[in-house]
């Protein structure tokens, strides 16, 4: 239960301080939300076409603008030395790194779920077909990316150019994830509901959010203090 309530302590400061600020969310929401009607106004695409292409995009969407979000992790821990400061407090590391991670996933549910929105009136796909499978994929793929930021985000803090590394280091990582949610919403898009072939690419994504999850909390003490 202590564990859990500092996770929830650290997830809250987060929160707290992106709202007061606004800096990381503003900047994936309208780098998303741009991207989204660029490609709206580029292609003059038939419905049919809309749905074929709508997982990838979305998702490639979700993708560059979560990196946006992610990589403000810790570097907003930075100034005054707050990061040092959060790392000798009597709080586990694991602990600092699953607060963080639940503050940035929560974010990021907001901004996909925005750019949803935007998504459905602009390229005419009626996305709310099979709207609690499309949630449930939604939670897994978002959880995967921000597994996976965060720990980078906790990696690259002290390298002058994070902005540049950090995705460099995660889309390969990703790839099986996001080869998963693509998959999932390609069919979902369309009003199908998760069957057959397309059950063993959301155990993967299970599986993929699992493992990793494991591995970021065994690796973050090392990351974090060296």
């Amino acid at each position: 239960m202590a564990f859990a309530r500092l996770v929830f302590v650290i997830a809250g400061k987060d929160l707290r301080a992106e709202i007061r600020t606004k800096e990381a969310i503003n900047a994936s929401a309208a780098f998303a939300l741009v991207i989204l009607l660029l490609f709206s106004f580029a292609f003059d695409l038939d419905p049919d076409t809309n749905r074929e292409i709508a997982s990838g995009l979305l998702w490639l969407v979700f993708a560059f603008a979560g990196t946006l979000l992610l990589n403000r992790s810790f570097a907003r821990e930075l100034p005054n030395d707050c990061l040092d400061a959060l790392i000798a407090a009597p709080v586990s590391s694991a602990a600092l790194f699953l607060g963080k991670a639940l503050a940035n996933y929560v974010l990021l549910i907001v901004i996909e779920l925005l750019s949803l929105v935007v998504f459905g009136i602009f390229y005419n796909v009626r996305w709310t077909v099979q709207f609690p499978e499309l949630m449930l994929v939604l939670a897994l793929g978002t959880w995967a990316l921000t597994i996976m930021g965060t720990i980078f985000s906790a990696l690259t803090v002290n390298i002058r150019l994070r902005e540049v590394m950090l995705p460099i280091l995660i889309y390969p990582f990703m790839v099986p994830a996001l080869m998963g949610a693509i998959q999932l919403t390609l069919d979902l898009m369309a009003g199908k509901p998760i069957g057959g072939d397309k059950v063993s690419w959301l155990e993967m994504l299970l599986g993929f959010d699992v493992i990793y999850t494991a591995v970021t909390v065994v690796l973050v003490e090392h990351v974090l203090v060296g």
